[in-house]
């Protein structure tokens, strides 16, 4: 089976890249065990001192691969974290303890949007769009868009795109801080900042993003996935679910 996830190490740096171009990168549940296992070997290795996310093809990613991963939602049985892996988005497991600088381009939907909350560093082409659209789909961003992006972006324009599941372009997510800087090759920038942290004290790097990602630190991390359970039972999803099966606008009851 093909891996959907590559690795490179350049130096001290790990190169994490979405590899299932011929999706937009859309995430089975392979990738996301794949993407688990690279943060969690890049968490363990003392050689790696900054990590760069990026992406193979046109586009970041479209986000889940409901096809793939929404039946395994709906009966509880999706595994995203496997044995020796860590959660990306960091809401199941402790965050990766390296800096990760994130280059995006093309499409960025859902977990692509959370993954680039969860990141320090992010770089974005000017083509680049971003959106949570789990709303249209019955569910809630359970990869911490919920708490992160109200803390980045302030309330009402969270509000203004978590509730609606609009789209939002780079410079708007660069607005929302969101995104750190546009730049024409996002790559190749992400490079370039990853390297101007790998070259600083590792150990004072580490700490110095302990010590800022502790002082953001609250209690609904451990609630969202309770939250994602209870929805996973309702009527809305399974329409949701259809919706996105069909192209067709969902109809929600509330149940």
């Amino acid at each position: 089976m093909p891996e959907k996830i590559s690795v490179e190490d350049q130096g001290h740096l790990r190169l994490i890249g979405l590899n299932r171009p011929e999706k937009m990168n859309a995430a089975d549940e392979q990738m996301l065990a794949e993407l688990s296992l690279a943060y969690g070997s890049a968490h363990t290795d003392d050689n790696i001192r900054a990590v760069v996310v990026h992406a193979h093809g046109d586009h970041f990613t479209a986000g889940l691969d409901l096809n793939d991963v929404g039946p395994k939602m709906a009966t509880g049985k999706l595994t995203m974290v496997p044995e020796g892996g860590l959660d990306p988005w960091g809401i199941t497991t402790e965050q990766i303890s390296k800096p990760v600088v994130m280059a995006i381009k093309g499409n960025c939907f859902t977990l692509g949007t959370e993954l680039a909350l969860a990141s320090e560093v992010v770089v974005a082409s000017r083509d680049a769009v971003f959106g949570q659209l789990e709303v249209s789909r019955g569910i809630l961003p359970f990869g911490g868009g919920t708490i992160r992006m109200p803390r980045v972006a302030g309330w009402s324009n969270a509000m203004r795109y978590l509730l609606t599941g609009e789209l939002f372009p780079a410079e708007k997510a660069l607005e929302l801080n969101i995104v750190t800087e546009i730049d024409d090759d996002p790559f190749a920038k992400a490079i370039e900042i990853a390297n101007k942290i790998a070259a600083q004290a590792p150990l004072a790097v580490q700490q110095t993003l302990e010590s800022s990602r502790n002082s953001l630190e609250g209690d609904e991390e451990r609630m969202l996935m309770r939250r994602l359970e209870n929805l996973m039972m309702t009527q809305d999803v399974q329409r949701g679910m259809q919706a996105f099966i069909t192209k067709q606008p969902a109809e929600f009851e509330g149940n």
